[in-house]
């Protein structure tokens, strides 16, 4: 067995949401575990070939719980759309740039909500980030989402009756034996979570965008609301995605925009809630009732819908004063990867204490990536659990951009990055 040992000055400890003085930890690079933790009672315990950390803040690797590693930031080039106009090898190829950069920024996972159009190639990175083949988070995918006819679907003023012009972004389908199929077809194509829409928007052709993100109207005098949220499907639908989920023990994330497509997602027993932008104390209420995850990517809110931004956060700081289980995932994608800390400072600025954040951005993340469903332990530090390891050059109690500033990643016992600089691994 080959280990390493890891020594620090400031641990933060999720399970207790305190920091612990003189923590030592054990790892082994053939398990990728953790296989030791304790207190160090003298300094002759310091060999000479440990990871001195002392004098940073080290917290376990963080997650990222909603994600899109084919996206990148839309105002990066605001006049293309990628799944149209952008070709297949360079997505992938940006995606293993941004994995790279995610993970060089401490976040060791990542829960990826929907492949945007490039079909089930996100379990392929996941298996090339598994194998070895390149440096990035663990991926928890979701391949395809699952939406109603004409609805999530990718759509132009050339495509009449529901039919789809651009790249299919979902699995389309209707009635409970279609839905049925859809799960399955997930299953077999490799998920790890499914991902459906409870809500979106169906009436795109009436008002016709010049532009979706965010939603900008070509027409002269559109309504006031040209193309609002609505279900995608009805009760019993939702009931059959997660009912066909459980069979495989897969974990249900569900989109939702509006209070009515919320609460039929958590009655329909779905494991996380994503967005849920106009939730009110009855969805936090119903959350805690039945142990949803509520997830509320507040980076994207900040880009796309940024008049409602300050409404939105203190929605958040309800539900974590209710005791709303929360994680921390920003819809990175549409926002910069590497940039995963802003959903953190955003939480903070809503009011979360940061023991709080660290907890909803590990042991939280851990959760709405299905927790003993995902098959393995990480987000904290214990023997047994993944050896997911990051240093802060400052501490988050006193500088609320700590976040931003890793000097030193270890994922399954590897390092990736030390003393602020990204670790060459040997082929």
């Amino acid at each position: 067995m080959s280990e390493l040992t890891l020594h620090t000055s400031s641990l933060f400890d999720p399970k207790q949401k305190k920091f612990l003085p003189d923590v030592s930890i054990s790892v082994d690079q053939t398990s990728g575990n953790i296989v030791k933790v304790w207190t160090r009672k003298a300094e002759r315990e310091i060999k000479e070939n440990d990871i001195d950390l002392r004098g940073k803040t080290v917290i376990p690797g963080m997650v990222d719980a909603h994600t899109h590693i084919f996206l990148h930031a839309y105002q990066e080039r605001p006049s293309l759309n990628q799944k149209r106009d952008e070709s297949a090898a360079e997505r992938i190829i940006r995606s293993v740039n941004h994995c790279r950069k995610a993970l060089l920024a401490g976040f060791t996972t990542y829960r990826d909500l929907g492949s945007e159009s490039m079909g089930d190639s996100d379990a392929n990175v996941r298996d090339a980030i598994a194998r070895g083949l390149m440096p990035g988070p663990r991926l928890f995918v979701a391949t395809k989402v699952i939406a109603s006819t004409g609805s999530y679907e990718p759509r132009t003023e050339n495509g009449g009756d529901g039919h789809v012009c651009l790249p299919a972004g979902a699995d389309a389908v209707d009635g409970v034996e279609e839905i049925r199929r859809a799960v399955r077809r997930r299953i077999a194509a490799g998920a790890d979570v499914i991902k459906f829409f409870a809500d979106y928007r169906r009436r795109i052709m009436r008002y016709p965008p010049a532009q979706q993100h965010p939603y900008i109207h070509s027409v002269k005098f559109p309504p006031a609301n040209p193309n609002p949220d609505v279900l995608l499907f009805n009760q019993e639908e939702m009931d059959t995605i997660v009912q066909e989920a459980r069979l495989a023990e897969c974990p249900v994330a569900a989109h939702c925009g509006t209070i009515n497509g919320t609460l039929c997602a958590i009655k329909a027993g779905v494991h996380t809630i994503e967005h849920a932008y106009f939730a009110n104390e009855e969805v936090f209420d119903q959350m805690i009732k039945n142990n949803v995850v509520f997830v509320p990517t507040l980076s994207v809110c900040e880009e796309l819908h940024p008049k409602r931004l300050e409404e939105i956060k203190a929605k958040v700081a309800c539900a974590h004063k209710k005791g709303v289980r929360l994680a921390c995932g920003g819809d990175t994608g549409p926002v910069p990867h590497g940039s995963n800390a802003r959903e953190l400072e955003l939480m903070m600025e809503a009011g979360v204490p940061v023991e709080d954040v660290i907890e909803a951005a590990t042991v939280g993340g851990w959760d709405a990536c299905g927790g003993d469903l995902c098959g393995l332990r990480f987000g904290w530090f214990d023997a047994g659990t993944r050896a997911d390891i990051v240093a802060l050059d400052t501490d988050p109690r006193d500088d609320r951009q700590a976040f931003r500033k890793v000097n030193f990643v270890m994922k399954d016992a590897a390092v990736y990055k030390k003393d602020g600089k990204m670790v060459m691994l040997d082929e």
